[in-house]
């Protein structure tokens, strides 16, 4: 193996061993924190395949890393495993879940972190055969589904010194990202009163429910006077056991974001007093717990620059009409509101954003994606490109039943090698033109003076501690 096709040539030969694994992950979908059988899996593969094994990271049972090689330059390639509640879903193209309000896939990590597995180990082969020096790392990374793995990894040091991080993500369209993502934080609010007779002496009571129901109110109304970029969303967890008893404790998770980390805390400073006004109109009391949070994304344009290159030299992904028709049975049960999205974004004709799938290279947007991940927090500690590989219908929308019907099949696992074949590809360009790395870090460098990190863990936050039942 002397060519960098060759490591797609390998990938290629080895695909049934990544497409298993990713389906096993699949096959036992686990939440955040407890991702027992998919960090075992991958850690004892890549023990297998001359990788050292360090686990406990950032004081997590599930976080571990992989590393191989020596010296600089360290190219990182950061994976994910954790799935999502209420997303269960049988291996077909009609909604029909395995286990009612059971646990799923559904922003295709049982792929993303098997893909970035598979483009570490063909790196890794590809400098063997070549003889060329690098450090290589694969980082098995918990919760990114809002417990914010990466968070607690990157404030135990482990990022410090890796020199280019490559990731991607399952979607509709192949593309290298060089827009953001935003950030968020996580809180949930718990009100307690004073229970009472609902009917016989309400004047006695103390609702907290009433306060939850009020800062909702607060906080819709507030919406009116935020930044376009800003979403915020809530549930409302808890809310009383019976009607006719006045509720002395109820509560509410919320999740807040923005693309600006001063905007960020700014909303989220307006959440919290909201939350107050309301244990003031109630007359209860507070508890507001910060959950976890994330940054907004630091797009490295060199490095997706360098990806985009690699998707033209290995061209896209060709979708059987079998794969078609599924994915057009997939699409019938959601709306073409991502149309407009995948044209504006993307430059996409409209014919070709009304296909089931879309096969096609497509130069870097950079558009702000309205949504969030802990990669955030990584693309602070080095040079970090973020890859999306088409994996879904056209009008699958992410964390949905149609994200997960096609992550066990053809159409996944197709999008799942193209995205290794990619990130692999990538990291070695950047060893045989190591300027082009030093062009990533000057640009990264660049941006962190303008705005340098600040993690947002607050003082003395733990992630929750499971003990690994399977090692």
């Amino acid at each position: 193996m002397k060519t960098k096709q060759e490591i797609a040539d390998w990938l290629d030969e080895h695909q049934i061993r990544f497409t298993t694994m990713s389906d096993k992950i699949w096959d036992n979908p686990e939440k955040q924190f407890q991702e027992f059988i998919a960090s075992k899996l991958q850690a004892d593969f890549l023990e297998q395949e001359g990788f050292t094994i360090t686990w406990d990271v950032g004081g997590m049972s599930t976080a571990f890393i992989a590393e191989w090689g020596e010296g600089k330059p360290v190219i990182a390639f950061a994976g994910e495993y954790d799935a999502l509640p209420g997303l269960s879903q049988k291996d077909q193209n009609t909604p029909d879940p395995i286990e009612p309000n059971g646990w799923g896939h559904g922003c295709g990590h049982n792929l993303l972190g098997t893909g970035c597995l598979a483009a570490a180990v063909g790196f890794k082969v590809w400098l063997e055969a070549t003889g060329n020096q690098a450090t290589v790392r694969y980082y098995g990374c918990p919760a990114e589904e809002g417990g914010g793995g990466k968070t607690f990894m990157g404030r135990a040091g482990v990022f410090d010194d890796i020199d280019a991080t490559f990731n991607w993500h399952p979607g509709q369209v192949n593309s290298a990202m060089k827009g953001s993502m935003l950030g968020l934080n996580r809180y949930q609010f718990t009100f307690k009163g004073i229970t009472s007779h609902a009917a016989a002496t309400p004047h006695a009571g103390r609702s907290a429910l009433d306060a939850v129901e009020l800062m909702n109110v607060g906080v819709n109304y507030m919406r009116e006077h935020v930044t376009p970029d800003v979403r915020i969303h809530y549930i409302i967890t808890e809310g009383g056991l019976a009607a006719n008893v006045v509720p002395d404790r109820a509560s509410s998770d919320y999740v807040i974001r923005a693309i600006d980390p001063r905007n960020l805390e700014e909303t989220t400073q307006r959440v919290l007093r909201i939350a107050q006004g309301a244990a003031l109109m109630t007359d209860t009391e507070l508890d507001a717990k910060h959950l976890g949070g994330a940054s907004s994304v630091l797009s490295n344009h060199v490095l997706a620059d360098v990806q985009y290159e690699v998707m033209q030299e290995l061209g896209g992904i060709d979708f059987t009409e079998e794969e078609m028709a599924y994915a057009a049975k997939i699409n019938e049960y959601f709306t073409d509101a991502n149309k407009q999205q995948l044209m504006q974004r993307f430059g996409l004709d409209a014919v070709t954003a009304s296909r089931p799938l879309i096969g096609g290279v497509y130069p870097s947007s950079s558009d702000l994606i309205p949504a969030s991940t802990d990669m955030g927090d990584m693309s602070r500690y080095a040079p970090c490109s973020m890859l999306r590989a088409t994996t879904w219908t056209t009008r699958t929308p992410g964390h949905s039943w149609g994200a997960v019907a096609t992550g066990r099949m053809s159409i996944g696992h197709k999008g799942m090698m193209y995205a290794a074949k990619v990130m692999a590809l990538a990291a070695a360009e950047l060893i045989i033109a190591p300027e082009k790395l030093e062009k990533a870090k000057e640009e990264f460098e660049a941006a962190m003076k303008e705005q340098p990190y600040k993690s947002p863990l607050p003082e003395g936050a733990q992630p929750p501690q499971f003990e690994h039942s399977l090692r």
